[in-house]
């Protein structure tokens, strides 16, 4: 089940509310936490046992971080707590990556390959053990309260509305909100347009410019305009996939009284890469940021630590991503060009207009990588970049791409650009416009949910 579906909307979405709004304060979290185990395991129910196990380790890990006899006993509790989630996030993730590494290497030195079975991801993995470390790390450092109950704490682990792609929240973020929410009529109209603009941004640009994309990065030779058309079209896809989901997360939370971080602000308009890490899934920057980069010693220790310290964070948050050669090459080239730029930009200074032209490159340029099935796919469309397949777009492709493709890219391109605030959040201030268009978009977004096959977000495979 996924948000932009009829089935979550005119069904899950009614009945969770009625009973949320029906039951007395102190049974919510009871029926959160009921509703999400049935969103999740609408997917696969067995999966269920994996979401429970690393809630159960952080709960019990964060409770002895607090109540342990000695400081060394806290201590331990939460390097085995913090060690356990990252054991099961690797189990499932990395193991066929690693297995399958390894087996390569033996086949190059001489000897024979081996491998493992494929192993089902489960979906929102990554982003519940980072929630999950930040709670157990924040109650041992008493920079979150510990929670209420284990039905709080499970509620908030497996809070269904960000659980599968974020936003990556913080217990403290959210300790207060359990504890005591406001509901009101204006509260959950926002939260119905957010989801509403949330479920445009998914349906009626990313899920129209999906197609082009695909199709320039299935060519086996392409040209100049051909790569780089490709590079766009999944740039906004990405873009408006994801700020969608997040979008719509948030316009959910709303619903119920909860009011979760903003994850993107208008990230394509960033002067470096460092405001795009400020801009781009904003609760993952911060996430490696304070639980990375910092005990890693941040800028503390001179100059090249600092280098040091950018590239082992965005390459393991390129690996966080997923477990493959690409993610980790696009984490280090954001690492490196952060390094550069921290190295050779004076502190403080505007580099308008010509930095944004340098930062899209650069970002589209990893997008390219990120979006690779292999390091070799990648560079085939590298090559298609720089000319070497030819300039045009060949009249086979030009025949296949379809007039609303095109224009789906251009209108996220300026929405992106120029717009990006005015479309989540800001209506004409007419009065009348201001009501009507959500409906209007809504009734659109039903349409085409009504003509279209299955389409789950891109980021359920991180």
């Amino acid at each position: 089940m996924i948000f932009s579906s009829l089935l979550f909307i005119f069904g899950f979405l009614p009945i969770f509310l009625g009973g949320y709004y029906l039951m007395p304060n102190a049974w919510r979290s009871g029926w959160i936490l009921l509703a999400s185990y049935a969103f999740y395991g609408w997917w696969r129910v067995e999966y269920l046992a994996v979401v429970l196990a690393i809630s159960l380790v952080s709960y019990v890990a964060a409770h002895y971080a607090v109540h342990g006899k000695t400081i060394a006993r806290q201590w331990w509790s939460v390097r085995i707590g913090v060690g356990l989630d990252l054991a099961i996030l690797g189990y499932f993730k990395y193991s066929y990556f690693i297995v399958g590494n390894l087996s390569d290497i033996a086949q190059a030195i001489g000897g024979s390959g081996f491998g493992i079975a494929q192993i089902v991801l489960p979906i929102g993995i990554s982003f519940l053990t980072f929630q999950s470390i930040s709670y157990i790390l924040d109650v041992a450092r008493k920079d979150a309260p510990p929670a209420r109950s284990l039905t709080d704490f499970l509620a908030f682990s497996s809070l269904f509305p960000q659980l599968i792609a974020g936003p990556v929240l913080r217990y403290k973020d959210l300790a207060d909100q359990f504890s005591d929410r406001t509901h009101s009529v204006a509260i959950f109209a926002l939260g119905c347009r957010r989801f509403i603009y949330g479920l445009a941004m998914k349906l009626l640009v990313a899920d129209m410019v999906a197609p082009m994309a695909d199709r320039m990065f299935a060519l086996s030779a392409p040209t100049l305009a051909e790569a780089w058309l490709g590079a766009a079209a999944y740039a906004i896809q990405l873009l408006f996939d994801f700020a969608g989901y997040s979008a719509m997360a948030i316009g959910l939370g709303l619903m119920i009284g909860f009011w979760f971080v903003e994850n993107f602000d208008a990230p394509y308009t960033s002067q470096s890469i460092t405001e795009f890490w400020r801009r781009w899934h904003i609760s993952l920057s911060n996430w490696l940021r304070d639980y990375l980069y910092i005990p890693l010693g941040g800028s503390r220790s001179g100059s090249w630590k600092t280098y040091r310290n950018l590239m082992l964070t965005m390459l393991l948050g390129g690996l966080w991503h997923g477990a493959n050669w690409t993610f980790v090459l696009w984490g280090g080239l954001h690492g490196a060009v952060l390094a550069i730029e921290r190295a050779v930009t004076p502190r403080g200074s505007k580099t308008k207009g010509f930095g944004w032209v340098v930062t899209t490159l650069v970002v589209l340029v990893g997008w390219v990588m990120f979006r690779s099935q292999s390091v070799w796919d990648a560079v085939v469309v590298y090559k298609g970049m720089l000319g070497v397949n030819g300039v045009l777009i060949s009249a086979q492709t030009a025949y296949f791409n379809q007039p609303s493709e095109f224009v789906a890219l251009i209108f996220g391109a300026v929405v992106s650009v120029q717009m990006w605030r005015f479309v989540p959040v800001r209506l004409p201030r007419l009065t009348q416009l201001r009501h009507v268009a959500p409906l209007v978009v809504f009734a659109l977004c039903v349409v085409v949910l009504n003509a279209q096959s299955h389409s789950p977000f891109l980021y359920f495979q991180f």
